[in-house]
């Protein structure tokens, strides 16, 4: 039998780099581009027991209301992680930071009122997988409140662009990003319902890019 030891478990995502350089680009882009509105507008009434999955620096921290009375943030990515624990310190709402992957959610089943994806279906190894744990920790008639960057709708030119990139270099220069995925049939396709949403150009009225075309909305589990 081999000897225990006492090393912690490996992260199951490791992009230090990466994470360095985003951890600048967010506060950039929440200055410059829009996107802290996109943030507030996203957490907008939520209440009780939110999950936030994949939350990378914690951007979204500042912007949870005082009606939500915990949340629990999920970050597999120690770099991030350790910055998401640093914002936490200074924002009012009442967060975890905790280690752990989207598709094995280290939740109980029916647990939380809301669930929060921001910028992450795009770097998941198995979207299906964890919007299925997405449903399974959320109670029924739970909220799914997701703010999401995809394929560009109506642009079959930008869209092969965007495809191009996502088969050569772009998961490798962005922590896995794919541009061309499709969160708005892969929400739907895991079952939730009364999906609202609407689309918006980051930075609004910016060049078209391949990472622009985002949607923000909500949807339910049944």
């Amino acid at each position: 039998m081999p000897a225990k030891t006492n090393r912690p478990p490996r992260d199951a995502v490791r992009h230090p780099v990466f994470a360095r350089c985003y951890a600048r680009m967010s506060v950039i882009s929440d200055q410059r581009a829009g996107t802290a509105a996109h943030r507030a507008e996203l957490l907008a009434g939520l209440s009780g027991r939110v999950a936030e999955i994949g939350a990378g620096n914690g951007r979204n921290f500042a912007h949870y209301p005082d009606t939500v009375t915990e949340v629990v943030a999920v970050e597999p990515e120690r770099t991030m992680r350790q910055l998401a624990a640093e914002e936490a310190l200074g924002v009012k709402a009442n967060i975890d930071v905790l280690p752990g992957t989207a598709e094995e959610l280290p939740l109980a089943d029916s647990s939380c009122d809301a669930a929060v994806t921001s910028l992450v279906l795009c770097s998941l190894p198995d979207v299906k997988r964890a919007l299925r744990e997405i449903a399974r920790v959320l109670r029924p008639g739970g909220e799914l409140r997701f703010y999401e960057h995809g394929v560009a709708e109506g642009r079959p030119g930008l869209a092969a662009v965007q495809r191009a990139v996502d088969a050569t270099v772009w998961p490798r220069l962005f922590g896995g990003c794919h541009t061309s995925r499709e969160p708005l049939a892969d929400i739907e396709g895991a079952g939730f319902t009364e999906l609202e949403f609407r689309r918006v150009r980051v930075p609004e009225g910016g060049p078209a890019l391949p990472h622009a075309f985002h949607v923000l909305g909500r949807a339910r589990r049944p």
